[in-house]
């Protein structure tokens, strides 16, 4: 497909979410890349304006780099396809499913697909009777909230209440998880393939929010080092696991590889970052696609519903 042929697009960047810094710095690199390409890009922002602008402004086709709720959640997906607007990414179930943590760990049991044991918390959870299920460390954390915002790694017991009020500021719906020790794995998916695998080297003990986009020590390997049969392996069980959710166009499948080999898949991400730390990007280049490539095919696989 020509340039010529995507014609007014919007990049939806910003929004309402708790990510929105993120989504900023998403979509300005996804904007210059299109535009690089001579696509007629523009940006918009739907915390500022409404989003059937979309359509009075003769936009014809979406790129959505937003992060979180009302953006990965399927909200302004269903918006879009009311309007009849090709946009990139998941569809409108596939999105609200994989942000939530919960739901895709159900879905992904029942498929075979390895996951930590978890437990959903709330305020009459008996935290004494989690802890002994799941042990210690284990993971607190909002089931529907990205880029590990309200997330504690709990060492101690006394702790566990302390974390579930922080996660539950954020989502009512909470998940305590099994702490998986290990090598951190992110699968980036395009179309129907998953990318050379990113490994992650944190300086902490934990691939937070402060390791994800503001230290400078977080390092990222890729190739990632692992054999070329568990990469495959792992590779498989990720594009499994981003299709049971019904995803598609392109994503993030996050996994924790434990010191047996042994893979647990986190969560899927279906509108991943596109910043200068960003994961996809990596990938992609290690896959011999270069950033503005990267941006041109996730746009040509733009879709209604």
């Amino acid at each position: 497909m020509s340039n010529y042929d995507y014609g007014k697009v919007a990049v939806l960047l910003g929004g309402r979410s708790a990510e929105r810094e993120i989504s900023l710095e998403s979509g300005k690199a996804v904007l210059d890349a299109l535009r690089r390409r001579g696509v007629n890009a523009h940006p918009f922002d739907p915390a500022e304006q409404p989003m059937e602008a979309l359509r009075q402004q003769g936009f014809e086709r979406v790129h959505i780099a937003l992060h979180g709720r009302y953006g990965e959640d399927g909200t302004v997906q269903g918006a879009l396809e009311l309007m009849e607007l090709p946009y990139t990414g998941s569809g409108v179930m596939a999105s609200a499913l994989a942000m939530d943590k919960w739901r895709t760990k159900l879905l992904w049991q029942a498929a075979g697909i390895n996951t930590p044991r978890y437990a959903l918390l709330d305020a009459r959870s008996d935290f004494d009777v989690v802890v002994k299920e799941l042990g210690l460390p284990l993971i607190v954390k909002p089931s529907r909230e990205g880029s590990t915002i309200g997330l504690t790694k709990v060492t101690a017991a006394r702790d566990l209440p302390a974390a579930y009020e922080l996660a539950a500021r954020h989502d009512m719906m909470v998940l305590a998880e099994q702490f998986i020790e290990g090598m951190e794995l992110t699968a980036a998916i395009l179309a129907d393939t998953a990318l050379p695998l990113v490994r992650i080297q944190t300086a902490g003990d934990l691939y937070d929010y402060q390791a994800k986009y503001i230290s400078d020590d977080t390092r990222y390997f890729c190739p990632s080092g692992l054999s070329a049969v568990l990469e495959r392996e792992i590779q498989v069980q990720a594009l499994n696991a981003h299709k049971i959710l019904g995803c598609e166009g392109w994503g993030r499948v996050d996994v924790m590889l434990d010191k047996s080999g042994k893979a647990y898949f986190l969560e899927t991400n279906t509108s991943p970052g596109m910043t200068s730390h960003s994961l996809v990007p990596m990938a992609a280049k290690a896959a011999g696609i270069s950033f503005d490539e990267l941006v041109l095919r996730i746009l040509e696989l733009a879709h209604v519903g």
